[in-house]
């Protein structure tokens, strides 16, 4: 994630286009609102794993004891990653240049490729068809 925005952040400076004309306080208003969510959908999922007993370690993801199916997770199967890309989009939008747009997408493509597909992997393999039934009713993202 940090990555993905200093990449925004560096097109930001060297990429020569005009910013985007937004009032100040709906700029800023935008930025807070999106980072506030963002941040929303990074922690509430922590807790919900450490009342079912279960890893937040998206490292570790054969540690876990549990499928958390409820709460943000009956909405998208990764809200913390979610929250994450929300985040990108507030420095995105705090840079008010067109070329940080990249950062969410460039985030979300890579943490689904080398983190979100070895998690459905694993915990397919730990959680068999209740994890499949999980999968077929919830998105991925949204």
């Amino acid at each position: 994630m940090a990555l993905s925005g200093a990449v925004a952040g560096g097109l930001a400076q060297v990429w020569p286009s005009s910013l985007i004309a937004l009032p100040s306080s709906l700029r800023l208003t935008m930025v807070a609102a999106l980072a506030v969510l963002g941040l929303l959908l990074n922690l509430l999922p922590k807790l919900a794993f450490g009342r079912a007993g279960t890893t937040v370690n998206p490292l570790r993801p054969a540690s876990s004891r549990a499928l958390v199916t409820s709460g943000l997770h009956g909405v998208s199967r990764n809200p913390m990653y979610l929250g994450h890309a929300l985040l990108l989009v507030a420095w995105a939008c705090w840079l008010r240049h067109p070329a940080a747009l990249i950062g969410a997408p460039l985030y979300m493509a890579y943490v689904t490729r080398y983190q979100i597909l070895p998690e459905e992997r694993a915990l397919s393999a730990m959680f068999g068809a209740a994890y499949e039934a999980y999968r077929a009713r919830v998105r991925r993202w949204l």
